[in-house]
């Protein structure tokens, strides 16, 4: 259902017909001062669409009127605290993010394929490579055990060393 301000304007615009105009009028409380105040609106409508009637432009003329009211659109964004569209849109963040790991993982690649991957530690080996004096320990036996998985744990079992020479000491 329409409100009594939607009734009135409808009304005063004269789209009010039929059935809803008689209800309309016979709700008003003085008939008469509601004609009276339609012919001044009409009049006041008919003397404003003469006086303010849009101007004709020409081409120059609507060219810098479009320009005008962007620069006034665009004043007024900044005065609102809008910021203009800037060069890092989401689009261009997400590909920048994308290429920047993209190069990191190409670079982590490369550095890991550099090392090279013993396998034994130096500690190992200098182990391996000293040898038991018979003369201090003659019943000494040196085993080692090593795994074949990732883990590349060894273990070195020494059985009848009564000490160790000075070349096993740790660094």
């Amino acid at each position: 259902m329409k409100t009594f301000e939607e009734k009135w304007t409808a009304w005063l615009d004269g789209r009010l017909s039929g059935k809803d105009l008689v209800e309309f009028e016979a709700s008003l409380p003085d008939l008469a001062d509601a004609e009276a105040e339609k012919q001044d609106a009409q009049k006041l409508g008919a003397f404003l669409k003469e006086q303010l009637g849009a101007q004709a432009l020409g081409n120059e003329e609507f060219f810098s009127h479009q320009l005008r009211e962007r620069i006034a659109r665009e004043s007024e964004d900044r005065s609102r605290g809008r910021a203009a569209s800037s060069w890092w849109t989401i689009p261009r963040l997400v590909w920048s993010g994308a290429t920047a790991l993209a190069l990191f993982l190409v670079c982590a690649v490369v550095i890991i394929r550099e090392r090279s991957e013993t396998n034994q530690s130096e500690y190992l080996t200098q182990i391996l490579n000293a040898r038991v004096d018979p003369a201090v320990s003659p019943n000494a036996a040196v085993y080692m055990f090593e795994t074949q998985n990732d883990n590349k744990i060894t273990v070195l079992w020494t059985e009848g060393l009564q000490s160790l020479p000075a070349d096993y000491a740790a660094k």
